[in-house]
């Protein structure tokens, strides 16, 4: 059964100091850090595309695991929606050349954001288990600084750059469990790029968020015959600490703690939100069972199950 591995990534040293960003908007630190929950925001150097923070997270992800060798991979999936230049070729091209991978790899983009990694690893699951593949990499990387006006107080202040490469294949000490997706795309308007800007309603979307997120997490138990004290982290996207903190009120039969909140030094780093949660917290701790559940740009959502076998 195809599982995750093993999962590392990359995260740009430079970038924006958000209490700066603050005072020119004329933002406390209550609003900084209890609002929006990150200090700092990674920013990639202007010279590197989307592929080289691909490049970078596999290349983190080959150091961490020696037994994990280029010739071996043979899927190839790249989250993104900012790829390279015009986004034509596809970026998971861009990657294999890149990295030297074989060319009998099967390499692909999906278009999608927040809720990214969670199709992500779906998607990875049924291919290769489908198409009897063995090792696969799914990787994300959305560098919203490529799209975001500096200018604009309602999203310069949210979104960090990233990179994360999972790792996926048989006999992994985590598996996936049940899902859920859902897409309205009647919300379309409200997260969109046009002209090259990146336009957000920030209002609609954390009313989008509170109103799905946790129904669809509460179903997702149901459907699991679990309970919420039975997970042992929920693990969200990292939208921004005021939405997180208004998912974890939702649950009244699990502590807020089990909310897990990190993004002080990331931001919202869109569909390498909730992988770099996982690689800090989850792969190296002792949780058995985790809730994970990305939401955003579409408006798309899913919500899963990840469990020590």
């Amino acid at each position: 059964m195809i599982g995750i591995k093993s999962i590392a990534s990359y995260v740009p040293a430079d970038g924006v100091d958000n209490y700066a960003q603050g005072a020119k908007f004329a933002k406390d630190e209550d609003f900084i850090i209890g609002k929006i929950g990150s200090a700092f925001l990674p920013r990639k150097d202007a010279a590197q595309e989307t592929s080289d923070l691909c490049v970078e997270a596999v290349n983190a992800l080959f150091a961490n695991n020696p037994d994990l060798k280029r010739e071996s991979i043979d899927a190839l999936i790249v989250v993104t929606q900012n790829g390279d230049e015009e986004g034509l070729p596809h970026t998971a091209a861009i990657v294999q050349d890149k990295l030297g991978l074989p060319t009998h790899v099967a390499a692909f983009d999906i278009s999608l954001g927040c809720s990214g990694y969670v199709y992500g690893i779906y998607a990875m699951k049924g291919f290769m288990e489908a198409t009897g593949l063995k090792n696969g990499l799914l990787i994300t990387a959305d560098p919203y600084s490529k799209i975001v006006d500096p200018e604009d107080r309602n999203t310069t202040m949210l979104f960090g750059d990233a990179a994360t490469a999972t790792w996926m294949g048989e006999d992994a000490p985590w598996l996936l469990g049940k899902s859920k997706f859902g897409t309205d795309g009647s919300g379309a308007p409200h997260l969109k790029v046009s002209d090259g800007v990146f336009f957000m309603n920030g209002r609609q979307v954390f009313n989008f968020a509170l109103l799905k997120v946790p129904a669809h997490l509460h179903e997702l138990l149901n459907e699991s015959e679990l309970k919420a004290d039975e997970i042992d982290a929920f693990c969200i996207h990292q939208g921004s600490a005021a939405i997180v903190d208004a998912v974890a009120r939702r649950f009244e039969d699990a502590p807020v703690e089990k909310f897990i909140k990190d993004m002080v030094e990331t931001g919202n780093t869109v569909s390498s939100s909730i992988p770099l949660l996982l690689e800090k917290h989850m792969m190296d701790g002792d949780w058995k069972r985790v809730a994970i559940s990305g939401f955003g740009v579409g408006l798309s959502w899913g919500s899963a199950i990840l469990y020590r076998p």
